[in-house]
């Protein structure tokens, strides 16, 4: 069944793919770079849905990249290990 293990790994790979989303190829093209995000004149643009999720991609590939690695190579190896 669905147990913890396999919504850690989930919640990895949904992380693992916020990560390695490229800005320039893929954002850029349908408007959710951070280059163009429009700050506008208000708080009420940056509340946006849109600017939210650009804001929590940016944070997640900044912040994550480390601890992804040696997430990802713990992983790794105990699926090498025990299968």
């Amino acid at each position: 069944m669905f147990g913890l293990g396999r919504l850690f790994y989930v919640i990895l790979l949904l992380i693992n793919s916020i990560a390695v989303l490229s800005e320039d190829r893929f954002l850029a093209r349908i408007g959710w770079s951070t280059a163009q995000m429009d700050t506008g004149f208000g708080i009420a643009d940056s509340a946006s849905v849109k600017n939210r999720m650009i804001n929590l991609i940016s944070a997640v590939r900044t912040l994550m990249r480390f601890p992804l690695i040696g997430i990802n190579t713990l992983v790794i190896i105990y699926e090498l290990i025990l299968g």
